[in-house]
C-alpha cells in the first residue's frame, strides 16, 4: 500500500541547509526512511512551502519512518508532530473518469533530439555513432514547457482544462516557479561535472479521461530526474486558477 508523507524541515539547521543545496543529500536521507535496504521501490518526493513552513512531500510504496530526518533537519523537540504519513489508497480510489482536480507538478521538462543546439562532449559522442538515437535536452522556453506538461498529462489519461481570458481560450494552468538547479553528485574537489536541471512547478486544473494511466502517473511520476525531487503529481479538490 502506498503512503504519502509530509516532513517539516528547519532551514536554520546545518543538515537542512545541505539538503536544500543538494537534492542528492536529501534523496539519500529519504531512502534512509525505508526499512528494506537497498531500496528497490519507486520513491517520489518534492520540496515545497506549506502554510509558511518548509516541508518535503514523499510518496513511498511501503510504510516509512522519518525519525532520523526530523532529528537531523527538523525540530525534534517540538510539541507538534513534525511528520505526517497517510495511506494513499483513498486518493487513488477517487480517480474516476470525468472527475476534475487541481494539480501540482514540479517537473524537469525534457525531450529527445538528434540536433541539440549546444551538445555536450558526451552527447556529441553519442550522436557520432552510426545509428544515433538522439539525446535528451531540457526545454528552457516557457511555451515549450507548457506544451510539454499538457502533452505529458494527456499521455497519462488527463486533460488540462481551459479558461477564458480576454475572450481567448487558454489552458487552466500557471507556472508558479521556474529556475535552474546545479549540484554535484559527489564530494567537492572531484572532476565530475555538475548536474544541471530545469525546475518548473505547474499548478492547474485537469480532468480524468482514463483512470488507469492516471493512477500509474500518480504512483510512478512524470518526466525525468525523479531521484532529485521531480515528477511527483499531486491532486486536490478543484479550485479556480487565479491569473497573476
Amino acid at each position: 500500500m502506498p503512503y504519502l508523507s509530509r516532513i517539516r524541515l528547519n532551514p536554520l539547521r546545518t543538515q537542512a541547509q545541505r539538503m536544500l543545496r543538494n537534492p542528492q543529500v536529501l534523496h539519500a536521507a529519504i531512502l534512509g526512511g525505508l526499512s528494506r535496504q537497498p531500496v528497490d521501490e519507486r520513491v517520489l518526493w518534492r520540496m515545497e512551502n506549506h502554510q509558511h513552513h518548509l516541508a518535503v512531500l514523499v510518496l513511498t510504496q511501503s510504510t516509512p519512518s522519518w525519525e532520523h530526518l526530523v532529528e537531523q533537519a527538523g525540530w525534534p523537540s517540538a510539541d507538534e508532530p513534525q511528520s505526517l504519513t497517510k495511506p494513499y489508497e483513498p486518493l487513488l480510489d477517487q480517480i474516476q473518469r470525468g472527475r476534475t482536480f487541481a494539480f501540482r507538478l514540479k517537473a524537469n521538462p525534457t525531450g529527445a533530439t538528434k540536433k541539440p543546439e549546444r551538445p555536450s562532449e558526451m552527447q556529441s559522442q553519442r550522436l557520432a555513432t552510426n545509428r544515433p538515437r538522439g539525446v535528451r535536452v531540457a526545454h528552457r522556453k516557457l511555451p515549450d514547457q507548457i506544451n510539454w506538461v499538457i502533452e505529458r498529462l494527456n499521455r497519462n489519461g488527463c486533460t488540462v482544462l481551459t479558461d477564458t481570458v480576454d475572450g481567448n481560450e487558454v489552458p487552466a494552468l500557471r507556472v508558479t516557479d521556474r529556475h535552474q538547479i546545479r549540484f554535484r553528485k559527489t564530494d567537492r574537489g572531484t572532476s565530475a561535472p555538475p548536474v544541471t536541471l530545469e525546475s518548473v512547478t505547474f499548478d492547474g486544473l485537469l480532468r480524468i479521461d482514463d483512470p488507469t494511466p492516471a493512477r500509474t502517473a500518480l504512483l510512478a511520476g512524470i518526466g525525468t530526474a525523479k531521484a532529485y525531487g521531480f515528477g511527483l503529481l499531486t491532486l486536490a479538490p478543484p479550485q479556480p486558477v487565479q491569473e497573476t
